[in-house]
This record gives structure tokens, C-alpha cells and sequence, in this order.
């Protein structure tokens, strides 16, 4: 079952040139949110916060 608006790891891999193993590492790490409900599920404004915290300005 997946919830709406959620994102799996395989999406969040897919989406970011990632592999999922990477994609654990970085959950563990607290580098990214995610909630286990079976899975690991992340919302997309936690892959965008990610995404920001990583950008030089």
C-alpha cells in the first residue's frame, strides 16, 4: 500500500541519480525525513529540503 503523496526509495533514487542503498544511508543519517510504514516513505518537500541543503549559493 502506498500513501498518497508519499514517495518510496526506488522514487526518490530515481529522481535524484541515486542509488537506493544511498537513499537509506541518508535516512540513517537523518540527512533525509522519512517515516517507515512498511517502507520507508518521504514526502516530496523533504527531497526538495534536501535537495537545498545541498546547493552552494
Amino acid at each position: 500500500m502506498l500513501l498518497k503523496g508519499y514517495l518510496t526509495v526506488r522514487q526518490v533514487s530515481k529522481q535524484l541519480g541515486l542509488t537506493e542503498y544511498r537513499i537509506r544511508q541518508l535516512i540513517r543519517e537523518k540527512q533525509i525525513c522519512a517515516v517507515k510504514i512498511g517502507q520507508w516513505m518521504i514526502k516530496p518537500e523533504e527531497v526538495e529540503s534536501f535537495i537545498n541543503s545541498r546547493k552552494n549559493d
